[in-house]
C-alpha cells in the first residue's frame, strides 16, 4: 500500500502554468514540452501521483529545456492525478499501474527519435520513479534519475542496463534510506553500469518536486536535487 508520504504536500494543479505548452498527442499522449525540438537530446519527466499539472514539475521542466534539452511531461494519469481526500488511495493507485505507463512511455520515445533526438533520458518522481527504472531495464533510455522512488525494488535496480542517479531522502517511508543503500550496492557491484546515490539529510519523501517556497531550506535542497539531476544527464546525454 502506498506510503502517506505519496499523498503529503499536495501542489495546487494549474493547466496553464509553465513557459512551455501544452500538446494534445505526443506519442499518443497529451504532454507538457518544452524546449526547442532542434535540440539532440530530450528529458522525459514523469510526474508523481499529482500529475503533469504540478506547477513545480513544469517549473523543472522549464529549467531543464534552458539547459538545451527538449523535455515531455506525459500525462500518463490521463486526467486523473490524485485527488486530497481520495476515499481510497489504494484503489487510485491499482486504477493508475505504473506498469500501463512504462508501456504507454515507449511510443513516447519512439517520437523523440521520430524528430531526430539521438539520446533520451528519463526522471521520475515517487510514483514516476518506477516508470523511469523500467525504462531502464528495457534499454529504452540512455540515463536515468529517480527522486524519492516509489514501487522500486532491489531487483528492478538488477536489471537496469543504463546510467541511473538515485536520489533519496532522509525520512521516506517508501524508500527508506536502508532500501536506498541497498540500491546503492547492488549498483556497485555491476561495474557495467554507471550510478550515482545520494540520500539528502533534513527532507521526507517528494521534497524533490513538493516544497515551499518559503522553507529555505527545503528550497535549497530542491535546487540540490535540481543540479545533481541535470549534471546527470549532462554527462551522459550530450
Amino acid at each position: 500500500m502506498a506510503s502517506s508520504h505519496c499523498f503529503q504536500n499536495p501542489p495546487e494543479l494549474d493547466p496553464a502554468c509553465g513557459r512551455g505548452k501544452v500538446v494534445e498527442d505526443f506519442g499518443g499522449q497529451k504532454a507538457y514540452v518544452a524546449g526547442s525540438v532542434e535540440a539532440k537530446a530530450a528529458v522525459v519527466l514523469i510526474s508523481d501521483a499529482f500529475g503533469f499539472e504540478a506547477p513545480k514539475l513544469r517549473e523543472i521542466a522549464d529549467k531543464v529545456a534552458l539547459s538545451g534539452y527538449f523535455v515531455v511531461v506525459p500525462d500518463f494519469l490521463h486526467g486523473d492525478p490524485y485527488a486530497v481526500g481520495h476515499p481510497n488511495p489504494l484503489q487510485w493507485l491499482q486504477s493508475h499501474d505504473p506498469e500501463k505507463a512504462f508501456e504507454e512511455a515507449k511510443p513516447v520515445i519512439a517520437a523523440l527519435k521520430e524528430k531526430g533526438i539521438s539520446t533520451i533520458g528519463a526522471a521520475g518522481y515517487c510514483w514516476g520513479a518506477k516508470i523511469v527504472v523500467e525504462l531502464a531495464k528495457a534499454r529504452e533510455i540512455q540515463a536515468a534519475v529517480m527522486s524519492h522512488p516509489s514501487f522500486v525494488t532491489v531487483d528492478d535496480i538488477k536489471e537496469v542496463k543504463c546510467p541511473i542517479c538515485v536520489l533519496g531522502a532522509e525520512t521516506d517511508q517508501f524508500s527508506p534510506q536502508e532500501l536506498v543503500k541497498q540500491f546503492e550496492q547492488v549498483l556497485s557491484e555491476n561495474s557495467q553500469v554507471a550510478h550515482f546515490v545520494k540520500i539528502f539529510p533534513g527532507v521526507t519523501h517528494g521534497w524533490a518536486v513538493r516544497y515551499s517556497d518559503d522553507d529555505e531550506a527545503a528550497v535549497k535542497s530542491a535546487e540540490e536535487a535540481f543540479a545533481d539531476m541535470t549534471g546527470w544527464f549532462d554527462k551522459y546525454l550530450k
